[in-house]
């Protein structure tokens, strides 16, 4: 072969590779991304009820899906308020600003909710609110300033505060269960009520067929199913529960019957307001239930909680197939995940099998706390008040004393380690200035300068924090449970992932599929996939 054809071959190959290579496009962003986050999830139950899934649900995840099954938060005791904020924003408490579902308003000196806002009037709820305690920008408010403010992001919940937190600023509407109607309400601070909403209302309200409602397990196999060891070994009989007392909505939104209602809902949302139909990517957030009946100890209501579980399957096989049919699975990216709390605990008597237990009420702790400071500094009210297992000061009289604030809380860190039932006593210097370590830094996460306690007591496993103020409860444990996370459709390769994951890498990850900024606050890289 002479040079000149020799040449003029290796240009054509390069050419062709060229050309093949420019032609190739580039993965389409999807239509629709649908995040839907489950009340605590626990993956042990997960496991446990998989004799009663069919294939269209969890199992589809498992096996369509990228599964990373040890999911947790960068932050010590989440609760739904917290977990949303983190998994929308990509941060944690210390910087986003949502360090619980409530605290105290160093201002008023008055306890707030996380959502109170007496500038938003609500829609079809007596219940004032917004998003202005959330710090930084969500993943829907990034989506919604690259989209020019075309996306369309709506979040459904069965609660307030979910609802809200996933909009973020610059959502088009958050709809939530009202606690005394029952109807899909939504604050001011948003859109317009949408027309489509308001026929549903009209047409399918709640209110209209609460009464018509009767929990019972779903099917037989359920209704045989036994995994919780009953007491005095007796077979549990099958459960039948209806809502016909005067808290039967808030009684319901704490059942599997509630995710009828979201997907009910979220059905309506996708076909009316014509989500993933057009090439604007939008965002739908859900909120499931997985939690205990009423709020109580799944021991005691076991075969309620089974049952959960395998309505859960069939209610995310129901949406999976939806958004199948109205969008596609090849342009929709699901995300599941669970909030990581769970409140099920039984309250039983410890002590009796030896094991080491007591209470600690945390209102007395702050009396005493109290009395000792004004033996020390004078008379004075040095203690504002207890929420959870936090105490806040009076930081005015202590700066107007001038009072040395770090030997204040030395001296009370000093005096709170002595009392029964505490493990340990983290002051807000302490936080701020202590060493790294990482139980250390998940207790960091979890605080805020402008709305934590300035002293946050640790209270012994086993023991049960008592507030009489409030007449809340709760059994401490610092046992590990996990919960799995999920992204299925839009692409993604299914695998299953075994080393744990943070979730506040969950927005990134978003982010860079939809090929858009993380949150202005997200310091964590996308996981791959």
């Amino acid at each position: 072969m002479t040079a000149n054809k020799y040449k003029l071959l290796s240009s054509l190959i390069i050419l062709l590779a060229v050309t093949g290579s420019s032609a190739q496009e580039a993965p389409g962003v999807p239509s629709l991304v649908v995040n839907i986050v489950i009340d605590q999830l626990r993956s042990d139950y997960l496991d446990a009820f998989s004799p009663l899934y069919g294939q269209g649900g969890f199992q589809r995840l498992k096996e369509q899906g990228r599964y990373y099954s040890q999911a947790e938060y960068p932050f010590s005791s989440p609760d739904r308020a917290s977990a949303m904020a983190c998994l929308m924003t990509g941060t944690s408490p210390y910087v986003n600003g949502i360090v619980g579902n409530h605290w105290l308003d160093r201002q008023t000196l008055l306890p707030v909710f996380c959502v109170d806002d007496e500038t938003y009037p609500g829609i079809h709820t007596s219940e004032k609110s917004s998003p202005k305690a959330l710090a930084v920008s969500t993943i829907g408010d990034e989506l919604k300033v690259s989209s020019e403010g075309k996306s369309i992001i709506y979040s459904i919940a069965p609660t307030r505060e979910a609802a809200i937190l996933a909009t973020g600023h610059a959502g088009n509407e958050a709809f939530w269960l009202d606690d005394w109607t029952g109807k899909w309400a939504a604050t001011c601070y948003y859109d317009d009520y949408p027309d489509w909403a308001t026929e549903y209302d009209v047409r399918s309200s709640l209110e209209s067929r609460i009464a018509s409602i009767r929990w019972e397990p779903l099917n037989d196999q359920v209704a045989a199913f036994q995994y919780f060891v009953p007491s005095g070994g007796k077979r549990v009989k099958p459960f039948s529960h209806k809502f016909d007392s005067n808290r039967k909505f808030r009684e319901f939104k704490a059942t599997a019957c509630v995710n009828d209602e979201v997907n009910r809902f979220a059905k309506e949302a996708i076909e009316k307001a014509g989500l993933g139909t057009d090439a604007v990517t939008d965002m739908l957030t859900l909120t499931y239930y997985a939690g205990a009946y009423d709020h109580q100890s799944a021991m005691q209501y076991g075969m309620e909680m089974q049952d959960t579980y395998a309505r859960l399957d069939r209610q995310l096989e129901e949406l999976f197939d939806f958004v199948a049919e109205k969008v596609g699975m090849d342009k929709a990216l699901f995300v599941v995940t669970s909030t990581g709390y769970f409140d099920s605990e039984e309250m039983m008597d410890l002590s009796k099998y030896r094991i080491p237990t007591g209470v600690f009420s945390i209102t007395k702790a702050k009396a005493l706390l109290s009395m000792y400071l004004i033996a020390v500094y004078g008379p004075g009210d040095y203690v504002e008040t207890a929420i959870d297992n936090q105490i806040y000061l009076n930081l005015k009289l202590i700066e107007n004393r001038s009072l040395n604030l770090a030997e204040v809380l030395d001296r009370c860190s000093a005096f709170l380690i002595q009392l029964s039932g505490v493990k340990d006593v983290y002051t807000s210097q302490r936080l701020a200035l202590g060493a790294w370590t990482p139980g250390i830094s998940k207790l960091r996460n979890a605080y805020n300068p402008k709305c934590s306690g300035d002293i946050l007591i640790q209270v012994s496993p086993g023991w049960l924090l008592n507030n009489e103020e409030t007449h809340e409860q709760s059994l401490c444990r610092e046992s590990y449970l996990s919960f799995p996370l999920f992204f299925m459709g839009a692409g993604i390769v299914p695998e299953k992932v075994r080393i744990p994951v943070s979730i506040d890498q969950v927005a990134p990850t978003i982010a860079q599929t939809l090929r858009i900024r993380a949150p202005n606050a997200c310091p964590q890289a996308p996981l791959n996939y």
